[in-house]
């Protein structure tokens, strides 16, 4: 038996989700356990990075996190500031989604109805916030995609009996959350709050390395080449400004002949390719291990 303190985690499931690669990012990270700095993720997913990061760093003076997805910080917020009510919530879901175990039709009409619900966007911030947390629990493979009208269009996935309320870890999150603060806009925005002292991690939606694997729908407007070399302006910004990042990416150059995107766009940086292996393709034989990045604007 170990007693061991378990530790907040990601209550999401998020496609390219970043905890299988923390070895690589915690090897590749500019700041020791005992400096003082601030953390700035602009594009926050199921947050493994920020979880590790205030595990292991104690003195770290500020984190902010962003993203767009206002369905997605609208459910980060809620874990922060009502994690009680959402729990209650999820646990009534959770037990009336078991009940129906054994009948697939009433399983699939209870999934539809809620995914219905949850595109309204007309319930209060909780329930919205437990909707988003039990679709991501039953859909398929976890993925949230959207359509050109901001509609989650994912199926239901065929998990048996999925942990729909994790309550031990939803409330260890709340915790960490205590010191975070939650933005919603653009990323740019997001160098208002660097300090002297600033590291960036980006992981925007990535770009896809084929037409099989275009999953990057997090938000109703996409994220294209134009956003990327976007960010690509804004990291070169920030270095200029004297700030660290760290940059996660798709390596599109999967084969000799294939786009070198990346290795032009961040060719005045350092750029690593790293293992991963990956679920979400709709072609199962292209799932699997394949390559990251890992760009840096700094030597490790």
């Amino acid at each position: 038996m170990t007693n061991a303190k378990k530790t907040a985690k990601p209550f999401l499931k998020w496609a390219g989700g970043k905890s299988q690669l923390m070895p690589q990012i915690a090897r590749c990270f500019p700041y020791k356990k005992d400096e003082p700095f601030t953390f700035i993720e602009p594009f926050i997913g199921s947050g493994a990075v920020l979880f590790w990061v205030l595990e292991h760093f104690p003195l770290v003076e500020r984190v902010i996190i962003n993203d767009l997805n206002t369905d997605l910080i609208n459910t980060y917020k809620a874990v922060a500031l009502a994690v009680d009510d959402l729990v209650w919530v999820l646990k009534h879901w959770e037990k009336e989604f078991h009940g129906l175990a054994s009948d697939h039709a009433a399983k699939q009409t209870y999934y539809y109805e809620k995914r219905a619900f949850f595109n309204e966007r007309s319930a209060d911030g909780i329930t919205h916030a437990a909707l988003f947390i039990f679709l991501n629990r039953t859909c398929y493979n976890g993925l949230y995609r959207v359509n050109r009208h901001n509609q989650f269009n994912v199926p239901m996935g065929s998990y048996k009996k999925p942990t729909i309320c994790d309550e031990a870890n939803l409330h260890r999150v709340n915790k960490a959350l205590e010191k975070v603060k939650i933005l919603n806009g653009d990323f740019e925005e997001t160098l208002d709050f660097a300090n002297n002292s600033t590291f960036f991690y980006f992981d925007p939606p990535y770009k896809p390395i084929n037409t099989t694997s275009s999953f990057n729908a997090y938000a109703s407007s996409g994220f294209d080449d134009e956003e990327q070399t976007r960010l690509k302006n804004f990291c070169d910004k920030i270095h200029a400004k004297g700030h660290n990042w760290m940059l996660s990416n798709s390596d599109v150059k999967v084969t000799e002949n294939a786009s070198p995107f990346f290795d032009d766009l961040y060719a005045d940086y350092h750029i690593e390719r790293v293992k991963a292996r990956r679920a979400i393709n709709s072609v199962a034989s292209k799932r699997g291990e394949l390559n990251e990045l890992l760009i840096t604007n700094y030597r490790y």
